[in-house]
């Protein structure tokens, strides 16, 4: 297993990761019957750990991390820590793309279409 791609996550998280891979919001379910299958030839992995941190979504070979974000992160402690969290993985040279789970549920064309464009942009570099 490389060690890169999880950013030195403790067995704790790996297990924590786990256990919400069997539990997906069903905004999370929708996205990710899209990004099961290699948007663009990219894997994605659903619910992986990185660092202290579990990203909904994560591509390794473009670095990127995609979250589906619901209403409780609408309050402002989670508002801070997801801010906190993401600055933290972008040092790490992560990217980021976030969407709520309307968009998802209610605009998954508008979803996928921005998703594509940025691994089009990325792969351009």
């Amino acid at each position: 297993m490389e060690k890169k791609m999880f950013l030195r996550a403790s067995n704790l998280i790996f297990e924590k990761a786990k256990d919400l891979r069997n539990n997906l919001t069903p905004a999370e379910s929708i996205l990710w019957s899209y990004l099961r299958q290699k948007p663009l030839g990219h894997k994605f992995r659903r619910q992986h750990p990185i660092s202290i941190y579990i990203a909904d979504f994560y591509c390794h070979s473009l670095k990127l991390i995609i979250e589906v974000d619901g209403n409780i992160h609408d309050k402002d402690r989670v508002h801070t820590h997801d801010i906190e969290r993401q600055r933290n993985l972008e040092a790490e040279g992560i990217g980021f793309l976030r969407f709520t789970n309307f968009a998802v549920e209610k605009n998954l064309e508008v979803v996928i279409e921005t998703i594509e464009r940025y691994i089009q942009n990325k792969t351009k570099d």
